[in-house]
């Protein structure tokens, strides 16, 4: 998600101050690097680490045109709001935050295909993508045995280091998310 908004924003001419999420810096320094090490140069593209204050001081300057925003719908409306307060032409916002993503299933669906595509849509990236799965709708007369092969084919996956190519998922990103899930639970 990171390198696509980045990606995006250079491939429209516009010169990109990266902020990453406070949890991932190490990730988006490499990926800034290789788009450097790519040819894109280090005058259109700068990488600012930090917390939300940072990401606070980028959105409040007057120079920012524009912000792509992948997070929770709460930090999206601070960002929005700082955007408005300034006084210079409004700046775009693009903000993914999620949602209730559902995929909806009637007879005519195969039962392999749909539980290939649930396992990959809510467990890939641990299930903390914003696209991952999170409503399924099943066409009644087909539901009990879709859900068998789900739950058949979830049980099988393996959780565990992401370095190890058995692993199926590996961890939530922090103890924040892993105490959110817990409360789900």
């Amino acid at each position: 998600i990171f390198v696509g908004q980045v990606a995006g924003a250079l491939a429209a001419g516009n010169a990109v101050v990266a902020k990453p999420a406070e949890q991932t810096p190490l990730v988006a320094f490499e990926a800034v690097n290789l788009l450097h090490l790519a040819g894109v140069p280090g005058s259109a593209l700068h990488l600012v680490p930090g917390d939300g204050k940072v990401g606070g001081l980028l959105t409040g300057n007057p120079r920012v045109a524009g912000v792509a925003f992948t997070g929770s719908t709460e930090v999206a409306r601070i960002i929005n709001r700082t955007l408005a307060a300034k006084d210079e032409p409004i700046a775009a916002l693009i903000a993914e935050t999620g949602g209730i993503n559902a995929m909806i299933v009637d007879a005519t669906a195969l039962p392999e295909q749909v539980t290939d595509d649930v396992i990959a849509s809510a467990f890939r990236s641990a299930g903390q993508r914003c696209s991952a799965l999170r409503l399924l709708c099943l066409q009644e007369d087909v539901a009990e045995h879709v859900l068998t092969m789900i739950e058949g084919a979830a049980a099988e996956l393996t959780l565990g280091d992401p370095l190890d190519p058995a692993t199926d998922i590996g961890p939530v990103i922090d103890a924040e998310a892993k105490a959110g899930l817990a409360g789900h639970l």
